[in-house]
């Protein structure tokens, strides 16, 4: 679960849940309907609906994931294919949900220097990022053990069901 390689999908500055997964597909229930949709309110969605493949990881810059609090941003890229999202920072409640979604996601300062078509391998427990295209190895900040664990059970409600919780 913590180790993914793939192509980089990138993405700029302040993508927002409404660009990530826009408020008129809500009523959307179907984990694969919802996927159709993701980062549909971006420019140059297009390319990334057409051409976004299972193991494909998505590369943004700062505040990515700021908005509305809903999950369903973090389930339509999941469901799209992407394995491991990286940011230079994301907005507090978007990185919650894609932990408790088992959406992997890690904190890169130099995420900027990564490229679309990038070939990335990604290690997320200890946070190494190797950029295979450029040849360059980066740090990004590892998620906690909770997350991790939360992750590894398949989200937050799998993993309070291990736990012997009542969800």
């Amino acid at each position: 679960m913590a180790k993914f390689s793939g192509r980089a999908w990138k993405f700029g500055d302040d993508i927002d849940t409404d660009q990530i997964y826009p408020g008129k597909y809500l009523p959307l229930t179907d984990k694969a309907e919802m996927a159709k949709h993701a980062m549909e309110g971006v420019e140059g969605s297009e390319k990334f609906l057409k051409g976004v493949k299972k193991g494909d990881i998505l590369v943004a810059l700062k505040n990515f994931g700021s908005g509305s609090s809903r999950e369903h941003a973090a389930i339509a890229i999941k469901g799209a294919g992407i394995d491991v999202v990286i940011a230079k920072s994301f907005a507090r409640i978007f990185y919650r949900n894609c932990i408790n979604t088992a959406l992997p996601v890690l904190e890169l300062p130099e995420a900027d220097e990564i490229e679309e078509g990038d070939v990335l391998e990604v290690d997320v427990e200890n946070g190494d990022v190797f950029n295979k295209t450029k040849n360059k190895r980066y740090k990004a900040k590892p998620v906690s053990g909770l997350e991790m664990e939360i992750m590894k059970a398949g989200g937050l409600i799998p993993y309070l069901k291990l736990k012997g919780g009542n969800v």
